[in-house]
């Protein structure tokens, strides 16, 4: 029997992978962490503890060919490998690094190592009350300790930080090693790209026979100018409270401008720190995220994009035959040519159409269109239109004019400023904005705006919005990517019988595979001959077969009808639980795209603190709630319930008997657009 001291180390790191075998002043990071723990006077032997995944391969082999000690286990269960590595070395005094401490002190590692052979503590560690530099942590404790926790530790979390359990357990004599000043604070550690850059300059210093932490410390804080210090904000052990996608969130904020694609996906959008951020797997209204905890979606399914549900089994098949038949060739898929078809049918005023993959080009090709029709530049827009220079142009002329219009705060850097007054916005169901427009402006060419989208047209309000359009020559577009198939089969201006000469559909139309279409009238949709309109990735085949089917199966199902009617009923459920706790909130939008805010000097707050409690109880929510056909009223209703807790809650704090600053373990949710690194 002996003191080993075991190293676990993998490269799958989500924050920072293969860090182990970066390299730092000619050695990589493994071969700092192991010389140095093998240089303790106390440790009989060292093993580097690896998973058994395919990726831990060359790591495992880098270990066979430097004769280091190593052993392989489960990648979750870092405890069960732990002490399997620990019987098979036999080891009667267990010693517990992580690969992340090139800086790790074997000084320090004996003082423990002998303070727990006195036979007076089961632990002794450095990290219960932290006062040295994070990087030069240990445990120490007893293989009949580590059995033990291995036999009874039960929760995922004891499971992967391996001695949680033996802290909190009360009958343990434990011990915390102190230094007298605290230096805590500091970060010598290895988990973010920061700490690399922090540990690279440092390195780049002569270390030469400098073993023990204080030598260090002495040539850091002489040091500090050289040194890149950008790390040392970073809460220590942040990586312990954070699931994996909010690690990999983390890490790709330092890769991708804004961390992701859409800003409506973005964490801060819902609960900073602590959104889940990525998923592995979704079927039905159900997503596991990477950590494998599943949560019923009662928020924007996928951004609007599902509402047959995720993985719909009949949507999904007609796109696996697709694959297999092939994607992409030099000649046409046929497919095309049948979405439109069956677009038209639907939609008699429309006589010929084009397809996109995204809705903000699916927009840009609509105006193209119209433009080249109308012969006119200038565009009147009412709602929200994607990203691109024509529709964010119209900031340029007032900074804050779309504030109105889904999103504020979009700012127009990069957007040529000769485009200023080309995009004027109006106000939906307010004709008398639209008619300015076209008094002052009379090279207006085209109206572009959505059909609807938090409150219903007044007083004939789309279609005296046609007559006008036709009155001054100008081509008009509804732009329905969000609204298209939510309570009609096809674009919800056939419910209010108003026919546009160009319309757009996207989201709901693929049940979540990239497939946009533009239809129109024939003689303005002629003028695309006009111009130039093209993309390789426009003919794809997975777009419109997984279109075609989604029809088929919503014409089957009346999946408008559906979503509908469940939509409704979380309305009624919102304004029955507003009404029982006395807390305020307006509803709007369709019953399918339903959405409230709270009337509150708090609502942003109230809102964070919804998604912080329901993410605990395992939903996906927000103030928001796009329904689809895989949502049922027992889910539905089930999610009232625990709404209705929260509202109490809310109530409370309303009434002056909870201090609101109680409320939110994050910071409170993003409104709008804002730089987020």
């Amino acid at each position: 029997m002996s003191t080993v001291a075991i190293i676990q180390a993998r490269m799958s790191s989500t924050r920072l992978p293969g860090k182990v075998l970066l390299m730092l002043g000619g050695k990589r990071v493994i071969d700092h962490v192991y010389a140095r723990v093998s240089s303790s006077a106390e440790v009989d032997r060292v093993v580097i503890a690896i998973t058994d995944r395919a990726e831990d391969d060359v790591l495992f082999d880098y270990c066979l060919d430097n004769d280091y000690g190593v052993f392989r286990g489960s990648e979750g269960d870092v405890l069960g490998r732990y002490y399997k590595c620990a019987l098979e070395y036999k080891a009667s005094t267990v010693v517990r690094i992580t690969a992340d401490c090139p800086l790790i002190d074997p000084a320090l590692i004996d003082e423990m190592v002998k303070l727990h052979n006195t036979g007076q503590y089961d632990y002794v560690s450095n990290t219960i009350e932290p006062t040295f530099p994070d990087g030069l942590d240990a445990e120490v404790f007893s293989f009949n300790v580590l059995q033990e926790a291995f036999i009874n530790a039960t929760s995922k979390y004891e499971r992967e930080h391996v001695t949680p359990y033996v802290k909190n357990k009360l009958s343990y004599s434990t011990i915390n090693i102190q230094n007298e000043i605290n230096f805590s604070h500091l970060r010598w550690t290895l988990d973010e790209p920061s700490d690399y850059s922090f540990l690279q300059t440092l390195f780049s210093l002569d270390l030469h026979g400098l073993e023990s932490w204080t030598e260090l410390l002495a040539l850091v804080m002489c040091s500090e100018t050289k040194l890149d210090l950008s790390n040392q904000d970073i809460a220590r052990n942040e990586g312990a409270n954070m699931g994996v996608g909010q690690k990999l969130y983390k890490r790709a904020k330092h890769v991708i401008p804004g961390g992701n694609m859409l800003l409506s996906k973005r964490p801060e959008m819902f609960l900073p720190n602590l959104w889940p951020a990525y998923f592995d797997s979704a079927k039905g209204c159900k997503v596991t995220d990477l950590d494998g905890n599943d949560y019923i979606d009662m928020c924007i399914m996928g951004i609007g994009t599902n509402s047959l549900g995720y993985g719909d089994d009949f949507v999904d098949s007609a796109v696996s035959n697709a694959v297999q038949k092939g994607n992409m060739s030099t000649l046409n898929c046929p497919e095309e040519v049948m979405l439109i078809e069956k677009l038209i049918s639907m939609h008699s005023w429309a006589g010929m159409g084009k397809l996109t993959r995204s809705g903000g080009e699916a927009n840009a090709v609509a105006l193209r269109i119209g433009r080249a029709f109308s012969g006119k530049s200038k565009v009147a827009i009412c709602g929200y239109h994607g990203w691109h220079d024509w529709y964010l142009s119209a900031n340029l002329s007032r900074k804050n004019g779309l504030d109105t219009h889904l999103m504020a705060g979009l700012n127009t850097k990069g957007v040529p400023s000769s485009l200023e007054g080309e995009t004027l916005p109006f106000f939906y169901n307010d004709l008398a904005s639209l008619e300015r427009l076209f008094k002052e402006h009379h090279d207006l060419g085209v109206v572009f705006m959505e059909v609807q989208r938090n409150h219903q047209p007044k007083d004939q309000f789309l279609q005296k919005v046609r007559r006008l359009a036709d009155i001054n020559g100008a081509v008009l577009i509804f732009d329905e990517c969000t609204s298209g198939f939510r309570e009609t089969y096809g674009g919800l201006h056939l419910k209010y019988e108003v026919e546009p000469d160009i319309a757009m559909f996207g989201k709901a139309l693929g049940n979540g595979y990239a497939i946009n279409a533009i239809i129109g009238t024939r003689k303005v949709m002629q003028a695309a001959q006009d111009t130039f309109i093209s993309s390789t990735f426009w003919t794809e085949r997975i777009g419109p077969t997984a279109a075609l089917a989604t029809l088929d199966k919503m014409e089957r199902i009346h999946s408008w009808d559906t979503i509908s009617k469940l939509g409704k009923r979380v309305k009624d459920i919102w304004h029955s639980i507003s009404e029982e706790s006395s807390v305020k909130i307006e509803i709007s939008g369709l019953d399918s795209l339903a959405s409230f805010v709270f009337l509150s000097a708090n609502g942003i707050v109230y809102k964070t603190f919804l998604t912080q409690e329901m993410l605990k109880r395992g939903y996906l929510a927000s103030t928001i709630f796009y329904a689809s056909t895989a949502h049922s009223e027992e889910i539905i209703d089930t999610y009232g319930e625990h709404l209705r807790e929260i509202f109490k809650r809310i109530a409370d704090v309303e009434s002056g008997l909870v201090d609101v600053g109680c409320l939110l373990d994050s910071e409170i949710c993003h409104q709008g657009f804002k730089r987020l690194n």
